[in-house]
């Protein structure tokens, strides 16, 4: 049997970049915030680094995949000096007005549940730090510790409610 691996499942919008209160929408408007030490701290303590957000903007054509695609690089591109890998970056493309029902919008687990499954996780010892209420429901509905922050709140100052 293989040991599994642990895992913190992070939001993005206003935990990982600046909320803008709405979907940001165009590349200079993509400002990350400065959790730097805070995740590289999680990596070395044996934490895979996964991005799990809703992109409803996709659905509502306010973006495109190729815009999005350039957001999440320029988040890998700011991370990697500081020696934080994100293993991976999970998005729904959905939104229910105008794309119907899905399992992958949070408070929907379908993000963490592939990422589990991917990743050989195991969710008993993982966690979801999101600001939203639906980021928590999403990490509960996959077995995963949800914690709630505010929105830009700095994740250092949550560190200590992981193991």
């Amino acid at each position: 049997m293989n040991a599994k691996n642990k895992a913190v499942f992070l939001d993005r919008d206003g935990v990982l970049n600046r909320e803008l209160g709405d979907y940001v929408c165009r590349l200079e408007d993509f400002e990350v915030l400065d959790n730097f030490a805070a995740l590289k701290e999680l990596q070395d303590r044996g934490y895979l680094l996964i991005v799990a957000t809703n992109q409803g903007g996709l659905a509502k054509g306010w973006y495109s995949e190729d815009t999005l695609s350039q957001m999440h690089q320029r988040l890998k591109d700011t991370y990697a000096p500081h020696g934080v890998k994100f293993t991976d970056i999970y998005y729904c493309p959905h939104h229910p007005n105008f794309t119907g029902a899905c399992n992958c919008r949070k408070p929907q687990p379908g993000m963490l549940l592939r990422g589990i499954e991917q990743y050989n996780i195991d969710p008993s010892l993982s966690y979801f730090i999101g600001d939203r209420e639906r980021d928590v429901e999403a990490g509960t509905a996959a077995g995963v510790t949800g914690i709630l922050i505010n929105s830009d709140q700095p994740i250092s100052e949550v560190l200590n409610l992981i193991r």
